[in-house]
């Protein structure tokens, strides 16, 4: 029994990271209990889910579930780290855009499949071994660029961060059109009470009038392409301020640069102190 401990992230970890399905054999099963967790998610949202709707998908008491997870939060850690186990599809390119931007389209993909995951909000939820392994593929096609190691850790977040963004749009847009009966299209082209107000906005109206939303940007290919152009930008400048300073300031020596990181601008310990005390000196 694990009830009482729902708020505990040490038990969350426990649970993640099981070998196996966990617990004694029977009918009920943790596996089980996360698959109809995705179902009920998959048809109502993640607002719609409870541990009483599991339970009567799965044909159990509400309380026989708490035999195997603690609550809702932990199983809404257990289900995300599953879907993020469907295996993703190798990049066909090498470089490390390609390839970056193949983790950004496969997280976009799954998400359509999944649109619940862009629901799942906070900083404190508690990753898996599948969710960990997603975000070191990432963080692997970076590490290898002239960026900081924070500024990878950074470009990464972002680029998951657009990712869910995207999908959150996707979601409210449907829940939207579910809860109304009304399509997107529908709803906004009966607001001429709306449109009639708007003459007196002129940037708006010559964009209006020049077709800008007749065949508007599809978002996230647009959004993914500029994100990844800052980044490779960032990567760029990097670059060229590691040749700038590919000889030392001291003695003119080739200084041989890090694979990643911050560059060095000596060749030596000796010839960093030299500069040091020079620069005290003046």
């Amino acid at each position: 029994m694990v009830r009482g401990r729902t708020g505990d992230p040490d038990h969350g970890v426990e649970l993640l990271w099981r070998e196996g399905d966990g617990g004694p054999r029977s009918r009920l099963s943790l596996g089980r209990i996360v698959r109809a967790a995705v179902e009920v998610a998959a048809a109502e949202g993640l607002a719609g889910l409870s541990m009483r709707k599991v339970a009567e998908r799965l044909g159990f008491t509400t309380m026989s579930l708490y035999r195997h997870v603690p609550g809702r939060d932990h199983l809404v850690d257990l289900m995300r780290d599953a879907v993020l186990g469907e295996p993703p599809e190798p990049a066909a390119e090498s470089g490390w855009r390609p390839r970056l931007e193949a983790c950004a389209r496969q997280g976009w993909e799954l998400r359509k499949r999944h649109p619940w995951l862009a629901e799942v909000r906070g900083t404190r939820h508690v990753p898996g071994p599948n969710a960990v392994a997603h975000y070191e593929c990432m963080l692997s096609i970076l590490a290898g660029t002239g960026l900081a190691p924070s500024e990878v850790i950074a470009a990464v977040g972002l680029v998951g961060r657009f990712v869910d963004a995207e999908t959150l749009a996707l979601v409210e847009a449907a829940q939207a059109e579910r809860s109304s009966g009304v399509s997107e299209e529908e709803w906004w082209g009966a607001r001429d009470s709306l449109f009639a107000r708007l003459d007196r906005y002129p940037t708006l109206s010559f964009l209006w009038e020049a077709g800008g939303y007749d065949r508007p940007e599809e978002p996230f290919e647009f959004g993914l392409a500029r994100v990844l152009d800052g980044i490779e930008l960032l990567i760029q400048s990097r670059d060229e301020r590691r040749d700038e300073i590919s000889t030392c300031h001291v003695c003119g020596n080739p200084v041989e640069q890090p694979s990643s990181g911050r560059p060095r601008a000596y060749c030596s310990r000796a010839c960093q102190q030299r500069a040091y005390r020079k620069r005290r000196s003046g």
